[in-house]
């Protein structure tokens, strides 16, 4: 039976919207977000294709701690003005604002986070959309899509930068730990991955 390539119901109503938070650590419960990049993912004559990129660069909420390692990893200088950064729940109101947009447009009921180890990203998310009192997000709760549990039994690596290398996707491990550059690449993945099983089923 041929797989259908149709957002409406490719994945059973769900908009698959791959995002990647760049963090002051890797705990959601006291680390700050300080940067999210998001990329909406679309068919195109029957494949999936990565599409539309959005970032917002967040200032990291009162109280919450950054642990100077993480700074290492990302590079990211929260006190730069040049940054451009705003309050967490206005960059959540507006990237859930554009989401919505996304799935009106699909005609799907309900986002779904895919991310490269997505439990992470889902986590600060959930604590984000909590700590801010937001009544409503349009990712589901608790599902997601982990394009490193995909990586793993497509490419047999989970690693981003490697499993983009067995997939023949460019990889710039100099731009790696932006939030837009990760997504892309995680986007990319994902597209892959779904694209080699329709092939096959």
């Amino acid at each position: 039976m041929p797989v259908t390539a149709d957002m409406a119901t490719r994945f059973r109503g769900y908009l698959p919207v791959v995002v990647d938070f760049e963090t002051g650590g890797f705990d959601p419960q006291k680390h700050a977000i300080l940067e999210v990049g998001m990329v909406h993912v679309g068919f195109t004559e029957n494949r999936l294709t990565p599409g539309r990129g959005w970032r917002k660069a967040v200032h990291p909420y009162a109280g919450s701690s950054i642990d100077p390692a993480s700074l290492k990893v990302t590079g990211i200088d929260p006190e730069d003005p040049d940054r451009g950064a705003v309050d967490e729940k206005t960059v959540l109101q507006e990237m859930f604002t554009d989401v919505r947009g996304a799935m009106k447009e699909a005609g799907c009921q309900r986002a779904i986070l895919v991310a490269h180890n997505a439990a992470f990203d889902q986590q600060f998310l959930t604590m984000a959309v909590l700590r801010n009192e937001l009544k409503r997000s349009p990712f589901h709760p608790f599902s997601f899509i982990d394009t490193a549990s995909l990586a793993a039994v497509a490419f047999g690596h989970t690693v981003l930068s490697e499993a983009c290398r067995r997939a023949h996707i460019e990889f710039d491990s100099t731009r790696a730990h932006s939030a837009l550059y990760d997504a892309e690449r995680a986007a990319e993945l994902f597209c892959e991955v779904v694209n080699r099983w329709q092939t096959i089923v």
